[in-house]
């Protein structure tokens, strides 16, 4: 297997990091994945390698798109920073302003921010759900409207795996008029020309890469029976995203197709302030609203385990996975999937690969990564002005 593609002088470690991830043993060994970074709005890496079916006939090339999973929640709540930076919504609206029937069930007093940073009290349905279910959002939308919290909004947080995509999704397209992935494709990826789609047109097809799952299942940690809502209804089905039907479907928390250039053109956009080339998304104003804290207290994420780190959509690095600097901020997806910006650092990251590992936090390949790339930067950074590469 070779790795294709470039590093910019300085960041040769990153290919060697990258290449490593494919002769590993065990769980985390490479099927097919690609890397890319941007430093101070260029691109320094730019890798890809391997195969893009399990049946390895099919080369990954720069182009290929995969099923990024919880990656997509990034790409969702810069659709509603969005809409935030241009005075449509504010985070602190109850979200019954925008979507009135959602005030059922003594919701009245959830706000956009308890949705974005998992304090709601929705972290997965009461009504049985289906799989397939998941692709009706309308019918996704009608239940969450029913549902009752399972805490008072504000008090607990804990992860909602798939809800939050109907959730800040259905605000997009109350706010906007436009489905949530539309309004994506206009306001956040077209403008920066992010190779990122929810709701993927049927000609992409033959760029997606099948998704593999897991080489073994891993035992989830005990949970309080709030957060087993996430898991349980209904139980996640690895290789759905293999199915025309979930590609083609908007599920905003979880069926995002993106290459790893998409997502690092995305974070080098919020890293840079919210601007990329000649292109802007958001202000910087915009940027800071996005990864402002959203609680301070200490709080535990009853299903992530750690400390909560959740900003207005996207994760802080509080637990310390996207590098040093405790400011970075990204998403990562089931499986190992990722994106992160280090606005100090300058540096953006996009990962993606179709070989997932089993744990839902932890993946070793983030942490290398990372470390490699934002290790280059920092070399970079360290040099005397005007010292050869």
């Amino acid at each position: 297997m070779s790795v294709q593609g470039f590093v910019a002088p300085g960041f040769e470690r990153v290919r060697d990091a990258f290449a490593a991830n494919f002769a590993r043993a065990g769980d985390y060994q490479e099927v097919g994945a690609a890397l890319a970074a941007y430093h101070h709005g260029k691109r320094v890496v730019d890798l890809w390698g391997g195969h893009a079916d399990s049946a390895r006939t099919r080369p990954w090339t720069r182009e290929t798109l995969v099923n990024v999973w919880s990656a997509t929640k990034a790409v969702t709540a810069t659709a509603l920073a969005v809409l935030v930076d241009r005075g449509l919504i504010a985070y602190d609206d109850p979200v019954a302003r925008v979507w009135p029937e959602f005030a059922q069930g003594g919701k009245q007093g959830v706000t956009i921010a308890h949705v974005l940073s998992h304090q709601a009290g929705l972290p997965g349905f009461a009504e049985p759900t289906s799989v397939d279910d998941q692709r009706d959002f309308p019918g996704c939308i009608a239940k969450l409207e029913r549902q009752a919290p399972v805490w008072a909004p504000g008090e607990a947080t804990s992860y909602h795996a798939m809800t939050y995509g109907w959730l800040a999704g259905e605000i997009v397209r109350r706010v906007s008029g436009r489905s949530p992935g539309a309004f994506i494709a206009e306001a956040v990826t077209g403008p920066i020309g992010a190779d990122i789609f929810v709701g993927l047109p049927e000609g992409e097809e033959p760029r997606v890469a099948e998704i593999l799952a897991p080489r073994r299942q891993a035992e989830p940690p005990p949970m309080p029976p709030a957060a087993l809502m996430a898991l349980t209804n209904p139980i996640q089905v690895p290789t759905a995203p293999n199915s025309r039907a979930w590609r083609a479907a908007e599920i905003p928390a979880a069926n995002g197709q993106a290459s790893a250039l998409g997502l690092a053109r995305l974070y080098a956009a919020l890293a840079g302030g919210g601007a990329l080339e000649d292109a802007r998304i958001l202000s910087d104003e915009g940027v800071r609203g996005l990864a402002q804290p959203a609680t301070s207290g200490g709080r535990v994420d009853q299903f992530l385990g750690f400390v909560d780190a959740w900003a207005m959509g996207v994760a802080l690095n509080r637990p310390g996975i996207y590098g040093p600097n405790p400011n970075a901020f990204g998403h990562s997806g089931w499986g190992g999937s990722f994106g992160c910006a280090d606005p100090d650092a300058g540096v953006a990251i996009g990962y993606v690969c179709n070989q997932m590992g089993p744990e839902l936090v932890g993946d070793p390949r983030t942490t290398g990564l990372c470390q490699a790339i934002l290790g280059s930067a920092g070399d970079l950074a360290d040099r005397p002005a005007g010292a050869a590469h």
